[in-house]
């Protein structure tokens, strides 16, 4: 089996995991604080520490059900939006990774204490720790990255799907004698009138 052909299934699965990581991600805890003022600790889970998480994995699910069926003019379109989405949202996570993730904290921390600003949630907060999710969320973001990657360079060779649903003049051929019941049936699914 040549790359091309398995070029398609290999990409959507590399979109289509992608985007659940990204949507089973957005619901667990990112980031854990730890109060200053003895309170108990604050759990940030990963939809509040990077807001565009779980939209943007939705649209790279949508993307890979697209991809499934899509011509080669939009299969170029596809790979172009994910690897967007996927630098866009592996540097977004890369930089809660390695920053200062107060930003990333301080409208749960807000929500939960009723404290605003900047100088007020740096009270609050003692410490930040990282869970696991936030790592596993890159490794999604390259894999997607990877899977854009095939579609940009092997997506002008795939086959195209849907050919057996078309009518063309092409496979309209009528061998001269007698039709029988089988070439009448067959006519129809081609979309002819057996009867003319």
């Amino acid at each position: 089996m040549s790359l091309a052909r398995r070029a398609r299934p290999i990409a959507v699965l590399g979109f289509l995991a992608a985007g659940s990581l990204g949507i089973i991600s957005s619901t667990q805890t990112w980031l854990t604080v730890a109060r200053a003022d003895a309170g108990e600790a604050i759990f940030v889970p990963g939809a509040s520490a990077l807001p565009l998480l779980a939209p943007l994995s939705l649209a790279v699910l949508a993307l890979g059900l697209a991809l499934s069926i899509a011509g080669r003019a939009v299969r170029l379109v596809l790979g172009l939006l994910a690897a967007a989405t996927a630098l866009f949202l592996g540097w977004s996570t890369l930089q809660l990774l390695t920053g200062e993730p107060l930003d990333a904290v301080g409208a749960t921390v807000t929500e939960t204490t009723g404290l605003a600003g900047s100088a007020a949630i740096a009270d609050v907060v003692a410490s930040i720790e990282v869970s696991a999710w936030p790592y596993a969320t890159l490794v999604g973001w390259f894999v997607l990255l990877a899977a854009a990657a095939l579609v940009l360079v092997t997506g002008r060779r795939w086959t195209s799907g849907g050919r057996r649903y078309r009518t063309d003049a092409a496979h309209d051929t009528h061998a001269t004698g007698p039709v029988d019941a089988i070439d009448s049936w067959d006519d129809l699914s081609r979309g002819t009138d057996p009867t003319r």
